[in-house]
């Protein structure tokens, strides 16, 4: 039988062609949010990949991912030019070596989607498969870096995402990945009159209908957690004066202001961001006694960012941490973070990098806290996540099984500006709270502060970078969801049966029938 090979593209317009879908890829995530878009942006690199070699199809690969992480990440110049005082152009250069190394995991699934359809793989197991296992590892390796996973496209989209306490994010993103190729195949029978793709419709229509139906039956059942009345303190504390000991009076102050201000009763968890307390609460005793007494005048229990640390008589060790005073103003709990951020932190592989300096001011290189310890309010027990925590479901999912009712994530994302990363922070905590089927609540120094319930829906949100105070009352989870059972297992599978088919194919001739990157052997 001879080989029947599909006419290709000339390489400009395939390079268009993926650029275009990297365009559409960046654009379903906040802002501007067109989550629609997710459902479809890999036509165009389908198309530009038809006949290409695996090599090929991993170039193309390569340049959509560059485009689709270049227009999603390019706030990490405001972040590095503005707080990392690195000149503009070294900037740029570490952007781009960053959207390289992401471009890769969209590259390395399309070059073996393509590898493997040649040795009879349909690429509607392989590609949604694939897909899921290239997230889960970009996850973990280099410490990991799960920002803007494909289902996190879909925040909004509660009846979608109430899967994720079963699969958790990956199991929004392989019903996209899997969407994407159908819709490949739909086109291909109107371009091209292939072979209407009937088996792969029937599948995409079983799933959506039963994530659907899952999604609506989830969104209809009552939460029957008790109620536990919140406030979120948004302090707007400029980054340039934060640490600043001149400024501390000005940044206690207007965080007592502010609470005062919001509280409405006794018995309300009272939230301050990450560093809400630009020094040591254990060892401040002037404002760390205001502190309390602020709670006991409240008479609620007060949640704190501060740095803390740690002697063992021959070196000292600094967390980035979270304090809870009580009530009767005692402090009863510190719950320290576990995954810290590259460079921002703590320096990686610093004694191999000496000329290397990491961007928070005012205090030593930070260390990880060892394990998730809930905090007991009074009303039930809390996991704080500090900072970009929020993006990790491990973390999460560690603290409700360790016994929370409810998660805290306490951040500062005025390194970020007015851009769209603190959009797209939010977006991945709404999966945190759906996940575990516990509400997330959120204090940030400079917004996005919100209230998350268990099902995913927003009940209230701050302004950026102004001064303010969000209340409202949650209803606390019981951590039961299938989700905190079993983790990512629904992920690790994917990552298994991709070995598992990679085994296949090298064993396996390849096929003499050549299809394109996205079709279907027939």
């Amino acid at each position: 039988m001879s080989q029947l090979r599909f006419p290709s593209f000339p390489a400009s317009r395939g390079y268009l062609l993926a650029a275009g879908s990297g365009l559409a890829l960046a654009l379903s995530f906040p802002s501007p949010g067109l989550s629609l878009l997710a459902w479809c942006a890999f036509v165009p690199l389908f198309v530009a990949a038809r006949g290409a070699s695996p090599g090929g199809a991993f170039r193309l690969g390569f340049a959509g991912g560059v485009v689709a992480y270049a227009g999603i990440l390019y706030w990490l110049n405001i972040v590095m030019v503005t707080y990392g005082k690195l000149p503009a152009a070294v900037s740029v250069v570490l952007y781009l070596v960053l959207c390289c190394y992401l471009a890769l995991y969209p590259a390395t699934v399309l070059f073996l989607t393509r590898k493997w359809e040649v040795r009879g793989v349909s690429p509607l197991l392989s590609f949604p498969v694939l897909w899921v296992a290239g997230e889960l590892i970009r996850s973990y390796l280099l410490t990991g870096f799960p920002w803007a996973s494909l289902g996190y496209s879909q925040y909004r989209t509660l009846p979608l995402i109430q899967i994720s306490d079963l699969a958790g994010v990956y199991g929004v993103s392989f019903l996209l990945a899997f969407a994407n190729v159908v819709l490949y195949q739909v086109w291909r029978f109107f371009a091209a009159k292939e072979r209407y793709p009937v088996r792969g419709i029937v599948v995409l229509i079983v799933l959506l209908g039963g994530t659907l139906a899952y999604g609506i039956s989830a969104l209809n059942r009552a939460e029957g957690g008790n109620p536990q009345r919140v406030l979120l303190v948004q302090g707007n504390i400029p980054q340039d004066v934060k640490w600043n000991p001149a400024f501390q009076e000005t940044t206690v102050a207007t965080y007592e202001r502010l609470s005062r201000n919001g509280y409405h009763l006794p018995g309300t968890l009272v939230v301050w961001p990450e560093s809400a307390l630009p020094f040591f609460f254990q060892s401040d005793l002037a404002y760390a006694g205001r502190v309390r007494a602020l709670a006991t005048q409240l008479q609620s229990a007060l949640l704190v960012g501060s740095p803390a640390y740690e002697g063992d008589g021959e070196r000292v060790r600094y967390l980035n941490s979270a304090f809870l005073i009580s009530r009767e103003g005692e402090v009863v709990g510190r719950s320290d973070k576990m995954h810290l951020v590259p460079f921002g932190e703590y320096v990686p592989l610093a004694q191999l990098l000496p000329f290397v300096s990491k961007m928070v001011v005012g205090i030593g290189d930070f260390t990880a806290g060892e394990k998730a310890v809930p905090l007991q309010t009074g009303g039930g027990k809390v996991g704080v996540l500090v900072c970009f925590e929020g993006i990790f479901p491990e973390v999460s999912r560690a603290y409700v099984a360790a016994g929370a009712h409810m998660l805290v994530n306490i951040t500062n994302d005025a390194w970020f500006g007015k851009s769209s990363a603190p959009y797209q922070h939010l977006s991945m905590t709404v999966f945190r709270a759906v996940e575990n089927r516990v509400p997330l609540v959120r204090a940030a120094n400079t917004g996005i502060s919100c209230i998350i319930d268990s099902k995913g829906h927003i009940r209230g949100v701050t302004d950026l970078f102004q001064e303010a105070t969000l209340s409202g009352s949650v209803r606390l989870g019981t951590g039961e969801s299938t989700y905190t059972r079993i983790g990512d297992v629904f992920a690790y599978a994917c990552l298994v049966l991709s070995g598992a088919l990679g085994v296949r194919t090298w064993r396996r001739r390849e096929s003499p029938l050549q299809t394109d990157p996205a079709g279907a052997t027939e």
